[in-house]
Parts: structure tokens; C-alpha cells; sequence
């Protein structure tokens, strides 16, 4: 019988058959985060006809997170360990370090940057600061730090080689200087990333031999957050070594699968957000309470008393607030798509929205197989998009978003102990290719300030995008000529480019607030308001909540409506470390299988043979030996190799790269998949 790799005449590489038989520690496509989820799976066919219905089946898959956090309200004594932690953490001289990779490391910055140092800054300005200084100390900014994997110059792309180092996790606690009886918080979205286990293990180590009173103290301090279930992990030994550990506690926020398959950006990064935030929440107002009064609390959102369960059932009303602007959204996610069909781009403009709009601009990268941001070599704009923020220069707009210095990796301290302690050659290399690019050099390589030096260079054209993203009370800045929302709109209004205005809160705006915005809305222009009532949000958690949710749908739909998406799967993504090949290949197969199995092709074709795992990984290593020789950055593996392994079997011929780059040029992957299984269409 003629196998799949006969009729290819391909020869599994020897990459190929180390991946197969020897990494099955990075074979993670069995993890429920890995699934595609049944809401969405024909979304991107459903997005086709029609974009409000195709984002209300994406914006239906947080109901899971609602769930969730039922559940979690009914047992939240967890949570409210790690909140007593976090408090008692800093009324004793102590620190906070939370940590992620990827997704879950901009969250991490998200919670130093944008809750943690403003809140502070803003306290510094109230009367009770004086009695709030004596219990926290001057240096409170200071005493929480969110670090990713590869430190800030992550922010902008993943660092290949570092996620799959547990080394890295334990050098760069070293390098914070975190030490036992430090609150240490990981989160990893699937519950196996090295990068993020390593730290954990780290922290426990200082501990030392652990008995019934160091394994309490240790529990009290270490927690580990993930959203796959404990049986899935389980197989997985650097998962086990966390997870049968009694010396970390470990929270679990498993949703189910991600409406855009393995998109861990979505619900997984939302529910671990709002998680994080309530529990930061509840240890501030643990921490607040000792100097200041019921009143004072309850004007800075803090409600008396404080209920870390209601926080987290407040999560459904902030869903339904970004669920009612569906339309609205949907117009948005036109308009954007369509700027990209014509080859032009999009600028946002953002404040205190700043990091989760940067945060759903980076990430589309890696998910849809984009360019990253510019940096400020590139002689003219690749990337689609680019975030401004109201700022002279690339250093204060750093200031601005990190709320301190940039922060990279010393070469010092991390160089001779990729060298020395990393025997696998392949990440080593990796990891010492990457270091290049981490340091606080990496600082002046991007700019992302509104000022002349952008306006001049990649500045607006005709036909580009300009969206404004204003929370709570920052729309009234819309009535001030002279601010940087309405000097941004004037320059793309006199460039012949749209604005798409997007305004979180003003869940009761005042008399006239609509009235006002109306008059700098043009024809082509457009608004995007949620109403979500901005009371009881001290941290502003639910608003940024809400507009991240927001922008992971649209952005999803307008990657999808471009063919950046087929079914409910990142057919684009980049098979650049040993999770994302894992992936990749399971994409390939799942595809390749679904045509396999379906009536049209089983009239033509009976009794075809499922494809294996290790035939779609031979496919996929020698794909991307082709994409490296065509330096072909933005053609994805992943679809050259559905279609090649498609096509010879529907043909049973050889089918080479040049012809399957061909037919995915001509019909684009989804178009393609349509003709051979045209149930994709019906839902």
C-alpha cells in the first residue's frame, strides 16, 4: 500500500524523527487549551457573510470564563490566601514578583504597569497618604515587580530558545533578587511552559529540605496558575514536578478550549487578568484599611466590606457590556479588514489604555503570522499596525508604559549559564542568538511616541486607519482641541485617512457627552462605545478587562476575514520553538483529516487512511526547510503543507512545494479547503 510519504517521495528528516520520538515532552496537543472549541468552528466561513454573527460566536466563548468564575466564588479561599500573602508581604518589608511567558508575561507587566505602580502613583496625592506611607513604606512603587520571559524587549516578540528553558526562569529571579518569604505568583496559560515552571521550582528551592513547617510557609508564598486541567498536565514531567508539589499551591482556571484554537491570548490570558487583578484587589484593600476609613475606601472603589466573590462575579456584567456593542464592533472590524485589503495601515492612539491596546497589537504578530512592530531601522512601515501614545520621545513613551526604565537581560548574568548549563545544542544556540537581542539597548530600537519623528516618517496616508482608544473619563478630553485624542484625529482627518473612535466606561454619561463626540465623527468614520459604569473599579481592572476583550475579538475577525484564520484554527502560525512545531503539525493533521473524512471526499476518494502525527510532522520539518531556502517570511508551513499533502492525495501524485505554493496562492487556504469539503460552509 502506497503511504502519504511514498507518494511525496519524502524522507522524514532527521529533525522530523527526534521531534516524533524523542521531544513527546512538547507533543502538547492533547491539552484542552490545544482543542477547537464547538462555538467557532466554522468562524472564519461564518465571518465571511457575516461579521456581526462570526464575532457574536467569538465574544459567545467567554461565557466559559463566567463559569469558571462561578465556581471559583464558591471556593475562593485560594484567592484569598494569596491576597492575605500579597498584604502581609508588605506590611512586612517583603516583595511581589509575578511571572509569565508569552501572553501571560504582558500580563505580568500589565499587573506592575498598570495597575500596581499608577495606583500607588495616585495615592501618593491623597490626603491619607501621610498614615498609608507609615504602614507601606516610601518605596511601595517598587515592591511589586511583573517580569515575562526575555524582560521587556519581549513585550515587543517572543525570544527564541528562552520559552523552553526552565534556566532562564531561575536566572532571572536571581536577577530580581527574590528571595524566600518573597510572594512569588506564576502563570502559565497551558501549565508547561519551562520558562514559567523554572521559576517556580526556583523559588521553592530556596525553602530548603522541606518539612510540615517549611512546606506550609512555602504555600503560603508560591503559587502556580494555569488553565488546563491537572490529569491532562500530569503526563508532562515538568508539569507533574509543580503540580504533585504540596509546597505551592496551585490555582486552577481552566475554561475549556480558546475560541480561536490554542489562542491562549483569549480567554485564558482574560480569566488569569481579572484573577490576578481581584486577588490584587483584595490584598489592597487588606493593606488600605489599616490607615484609612470606611468612607475614604469606599470613594476609592473599595466597598465595605470587601468581597473578593462578588469581584468576581462582577465579571458577567463587563462580558455583556462588550456582548451589547456587538454591532458597533463588528463595523469596526469592516472597517479595519478593509483597510488592510488595500494595503494600507492602522494606527492606535492610547493612555490608560495603552498596554492592552500594545498588548493586542504585539500579539497579533506571532498569532497570525505578521510582522512585528517596526522598529526604528525599518526605512518605510512593514508592519500593519502601530500604537502611539502621547509622548516627546522613545524614551519617555517607554516611561510612559512601564511607569520606570526599561529593563533587559545583562549579558553578564545570563551568557555563561546558557553556555554552561544548556546541553540541548539546539536551544543553546537559540538562547545565545536571542540574549543578543534583550538587552536595555533594545530600548531605542522602538519608538511608539506621538511626535514628530513618527508623524514624519509613518505618519497617516490616504486610506489608513487611525483608531483613538479613550477610558472612563478620558473622553471629555475629546472637548479640548489642544488634546492629543483630537490632535491625532485632525492629522488623519487632513491626510484623507478614517478614525475609528473607541470609548470604554461612561456607563451614565453626563448630558451632552454624546452630543459632543458627534460633530468629530466624519462620514467615513466611526464609533465604538462601552457602556460599562466605572464605579467600584479602583485599579481600572474591568474597563481594561472589557477592552481586551473587545480587541482579541476584532482582531481575530479581521485576521480572519483576511484568510489569517481557517475554521477556528491559526493556520498561519509559526512553528519557531517546540510547542508552536507540536501545534503546527496537529493543525496540519486536523486539517488534512477533516477533508479525509469528509462525505465529498469519501465519494471520490473511499476509504483514505487518516494521516499520522509523524507523517504531518515529515511534511511540516520539510516545509520548513523551503519557507528558510525562499526566505519567505510571511508564507505559513502550515498551509503549504495541508495543501501539498491535499492535493497528491487527491491527485495520487508527487506534489512539490513550487505546486502547492501555486495553488495556495491562487485560492488561499480556505478557498481551497472549501473545494474539497464544502460542509465548512454550513454551520
Amino acid at each position: 500500500m502506497t503511504t502519504l510519504l511514498d507518494l511525496l517521495e519524502l524522507e522524514p528528516s532527521a529533525a522530523s524523527t527526534d521531534y516524533v520520538e524523542n521531544r513527546r515532552q512538547f507533543h502538547l496537543f492533547g491539552l484542552l487549551t490545544e482543542q477547537r472549541h464547538p462555538k467557532t468552528w466554522n468562524l472564519s466561513y461564518v465571518l465571511d457573510t457575516d461579521t456581526e454573527r462570526g464575532l457574536g460566536q467569538l465574544l459567545s466563548v467567554d461565557e466559559d470564563i463566567t463559569a469558571k468564575l462561578g465556581e471559583l466564588a464558591h471556593e475562593p479561599e485560594l484567592l484569598e490566601q494569596a491576597a492575605a500573602a500579597m498584604a502581609e508581604a508588605v506590611w512586612s518589608g517583603r516583595r511581589i514578583y509575578v511571572y509569565g511567558c508569552g501572553a501571560t508575561g504582558r500580563l505580568a507587566k500589565q499587573i506592575e504597569s498598570q495597575f500596581w505602580r499608577p495606583f500607588w502613583q495616585a495615592m501618593r496625592r491623597h490626603p491619607g497618604w501621610d498614615r498609608l506611607r507609615a504602614q507601606v513604606g516610601e518605596d511601595i512603587e517598587e515592591r511589586l515587580t511583573g517580569e515575562m520571559t526575555g524582560a521587556d524587549r519581549a513585550l515587543v516578540s517572543s525570544l527564541e530558545g528562552f520559552e523552553d528553558l526552565q534556566l532562564i526562569g531561575r536566572l532571572q529571579l536571581e536577577d530580581h533578587c527574590i528571595r524566600r518569604g518573597d510572594v512569588v505568583i506564576c502563570v502559565t496559560e497551558g501549565g508547561e511552559t519551562s520558562s514559567v515552571i523554572g521559576t517556580i521550582l526556583a523559588a521553592l528551592d530556596q525553602y530548603g529540605p522541606l518539612d510540615d513547617v517549611t512546606r506550609r510557609e512555602a504555600r503560603r508564598h508560591l503559587y502556580f496558575l494555569c488553565n488546563n486541567p491537572v490529569p491532562r498536565l500530569l503526563p508532562f514531567a515538568r508539569s507533574a514536578a509543580v503540580l504533585e508539589q504540596p509546597a505551592i499551591t496551585h490555582i486552577d482556571l481552566t475554561t475549556g478550549p480558546q475560541g480561536i484554537t490554542g489562542s491562549t491570548r483569549m480567554q485564558a490570558t482574560t480569566i488569569e487578568t481579572f484573577v490576578v487583578g481581584v486577588i490584587l484587589e483584595d490584598a489592597l484593600s487588606r493593606i488600605l484599611e489599616r490607615a484609612l476609613g470606611a468612607e475614604e475606601l469606599g470613594a476609592l472603589g473599595f466597598s465595605q466590606p470587601f468581597s473578593l466573590t462578588e469581584r468576581l462575579r462582577e465579571f458577567e456584567a463587563v462580558r455583556r457590556a462588550v456582548a451589547d456593542a456587538l454591532a458597533s464592533i463588528a463595523a469596526f472590524t469592516e472597517l479595519e479588514a478593509h483597510t488592510y485589503r488595500r494595503q494600507r495601515f492602522a494606527t492606535y492612539l492610547a493612555d490608560r489604555a495603552l498596554i492592552t491596546v500594545f498588548i493586542d497589537g504585539t500579539e497579533r504578530s506571532p498569532t497570525f503570522r505578521l510582522y512585528p512592530l517596526d522598529s526604528v531601522a525599518e526605512p518605510r512601515r512593514r508592519c500593519w499596525i502601530q500604537v502611539w501614545t502621547d509622548a516627546p520621545d522613545q524614551r519617555s513613551a517607554w516611561h510612559k508604559f512601564l511607569g520606570r526604565a526599561f529593563r533587559g537581560l545583562s549579558p553578564a548574568h545570563y551568557r555563561p549559564a546558557f553556555e554552561s548549563q544548556v546541553a540541548d545544542p539546539y536551544l543553546r544556540e537559540a538562547a545565545l542568538r536571542s540574549l543578543q537581542n534583550a538587552g536595555d539597548d533594545q530600548e531605542l530600537h522602538y519608538d511608539f511616541s506621538f511626535a514628530a519623528p513618527n508623524i514624519g516618517s509613518r505618519g497617516p496616508g490616504p486610506g489608513d486607519l487611525g483608531v483613538v482608544v479613550l477610558m472612563e473619563e478620558e473622553a471629555r478630553l475629546l472637548e479640548d482641541p489642544g488634546s492629543a485624542a483630537r490632535r491625532f484625529m485632525d492629522l488623519f482627518h487632513r491626510n484623507q485617512a478614517a478614525i475609528a473612535l473607541v470609548t470604554v466606561g461612561a456607563g451614565n454619561p453626563r448630558v451632552g457627552y454624546r452630543e459632543s463626540i458627534a460633530p468629530l465623527i466624519g462620514p467615513g468614520d466611526l464609533w465604538v462605545p462601552v457602556a460599562l459604569d466605572p464605579a467600584g473599579d479602583p485599579l481600572g481592572l474591568r474597563g481594561q478587562i472589557a477592552l481586551k476583550m473587545l480587541l482579541n475579538a476584532h482582531s481575530t475577525a479581521v485576521m480572519a476575514s483576511l484568510g489569517r484564520v481557517v475554521g477556528n484554527t491559526m493556520t498561519g502560525v509559526s512553528p519557531s520553538n517546540l510547542k508552536l512545531i507540536g501545534r503546527a503539525a496537529f493543525l496540519i493533521r486536523s486539517h488534512v483529516n477533516d477533508v479525509l473524512g469528509s462525505r465529498e471526499w469519501n465519494v471520490r476518494h473511499p476509504d483514505t487512511a487518516p494521516i499520522s502525527f509523524a507523517e504531518a510532522c515529515a511534511v511540516l520539518f520539510d516545509a520548513i526547510e523551503y519557507v528558510r531556502r525562499q526566505t519567505m517570511a510571511q508564507t505559513a508551513e502550515v498551509a503549504l503543507s495541508i495543501v501539498r499533502i491535499i492535493a497528491a492525495l487527491d491527485q495520487q501524485r508527487r506534489v512539490g512545494w513550487e505546486e502547492a505554493r501555486e495553488l495556495l496562492d491562487a485560492e488561499g487556504l480556505p478557498g481551497f479547503l472549501l473545494r474539497h469539503n464544502p460542509a465548512l460552509a454550513r454551520s
